[in-house]
Order: C-alpha cells, then sequence, then structure tokens
C-alpha cells in the first residue's frame, strides 16, 4: 500500500467519525438514559431483588423500569413485578424517539383499560 493510499483511507476514517459523532445520542443505550435519570432522581440503580431480577431505578418511592418505546408491553409487566417485590410504586421511564408517541398511547390506554397505577416519565432519544 502506498503512502498516498494510507492517507486517503486515514482521511477518510478521520471524516467519518467526525459526520457520524453528531448522531451518537440516537444510538445511546438503555443504561445511558437510566443512569442520568436514576442519578437526577437520587435512585438507586440495579437493585437485585429475592428473585434475582434487577430492578432499572430504585427511588424512596417507585421500583422503575426503562425501556424504548417498542418494549412498552414488556416494560409494564416489568414495572408491576418489581413493585410487586419491593412494595414500592411501579413506575416506567419510557425512551421516546421521534414518532414513538403511539407506542405511549398504547401504554396509556393499556394501563387505564385495567386501572393500573403506573406512574410514566419520558427521556427523549
Amino acid at each position: 500500500m502506498t503512502v498516498n493510499r494510507k492517507f486517503v483511507y486515514l482521511a477518510f476514517g478521520i471524516a467519518a467519525v467526525f459526520l457520524l459523532l453528531p448522531l451518537a445520542p440516537l444510538f445511546a443505550a438503555e443504561r445511558d438514559y437510566q443512569k442520568a435519570w436514576c442519578d437526577a432522581h437520587g435512585g438507586t440503580m440495579e437493585v437485585v431483588l429475592p428473585d434475582k431480577t434487577r430492578v432499572d431505578c430504585l427511588t424512596a418511592t417507585h421500583a422503575i423500569e426503562f425501556d424504548f418505546a417498542p418494549k412498552w408491553a414488556e416494560a409494564i409487566g416489568q414495572a408491576l413485578h418489581y413493585a410487586a417485590l419491593t412494595g414500592k410504586q411501579p413506575g416506567i421511564v419510557l425512551i421516546m424517539a421521534p414518532g414513538d408517541e403511539k407506542f405511549r398511547s398504547r401504554l396509556l390506554a393499556t394501563t387505564a383499560g385495567f386501572c393500573l397505577r403506573i406512574e410514566l416519565w419520558e427521556v427523549q432519544k
């Protein structure tokens, strides 16, 4: 490989990093949202329960499940399970992207339809 070709590959790589860097928040992991929110609300992350499941964030009042909006149904079940084992109120932090409003609507319709008192918070991607 000639020096010129190496330089072109290196320049392309550096340019790709700078072009993709602004997109990094779109690909953040659930744990990144969980840490920021839980720290801001005085919670403890990843509390292990007697059945070896882990609460994403346990606050003084709530057992909270974090999920990306398309996983809204799973979040309901997990939040209720964690609340049952901790004696705290169930909560969900839904990680929302543009266009995810339909998932919030489904979650709210389901919890209202079954009179489930689950506190809902949202964070934006």
